[in-house]
């Protein structure tokens, strides 16, 4: 069974919302089954470390995780339009398998939560791809053919999946948000099986 690893930081539980239903995309395609794996905080205080394993939800990302994965689906909250700094800082030490090509051709997807409705959802999506196209990773967005970019009033973009969470941080994904979470897994896990097709 091919597998997508879907990873995530996720600050107050919406970007963990998405991931959950980006995985429950991704299961929809025969042959195709989700890995979730989060990144632990990082602290402002050099000799304070997380635990091994996290209190609750998915557990810590390891190597093997990119190096078995088909494809990726990164989600990050925004931070002032960019990578929150948990991620940045995991995927900052990722030079090996820069090197050694890890992800080089897999398929990739991103998706990200924000405050507000024009708090940098697109930008921070952007900024994703960024270090994604330097691994040589092959990025999917949603087409218009998805319904819901045209009658969303909260997240969705043809970049990736997204949630407005509101200044109080509410995770709870609207009809549409949850449609495109689903829509952006399961078009990732499709183009990972085409992908692996010999010519």
């Amino acid at each position: 069974m091919k597998e997508i690893l879907v990873l995530y930081y996720s600050h107050r539980g919406s970007v963990r919302a998405l991931a959950e239903h980006v995985a429950q995309g991704v299961h929809q395609v025969p042959g195709v089954g989700a890995r979730v794996r989060t990144v632990p905080k990082v602290s402002t205080v050099c000799e304070a470390v997380e635990d091994d394993i996290p209190a609750s939800g998915p557990p810590y990302v390891e190597p093997r995780d990119l190096q078995e994965c088909s494809g990726l689906a990164l989600g990050s909250p925004t931070r002032f339009g960019n990578i929150a700094a948990p991620l940045k800082y995991f995927l900052d030490g990722l030079a090996a398998d820069w090197v050694n090509g890890t992800l080089a051709g897999k398929p990739a997807a991103v998706f990200t939560s924000t405050a507000s409705l024009h708090g940098g959802q697109e930008a921070t999506l952007l900024s994703m791809m960024l270090p994604l196209l330097h691994h040589g990773m092959l990025i999917v967005g949603l087409p218009y053919s998805e319904v819901e970019l045209n009658t969303t009033r909260s997240g969705g973009t043809p970049y990736g999946a997204s949630h407005v969470a509101g200044p109080d941080g509410n995770p709870e994904l609207s009809l549409e948000e949850i449609r495109l979470a689903v829509a952006l897994g399961r078009r990732l896990a499709q183009s990972a099986v085409r992908l692996a097709r010999p010519l």
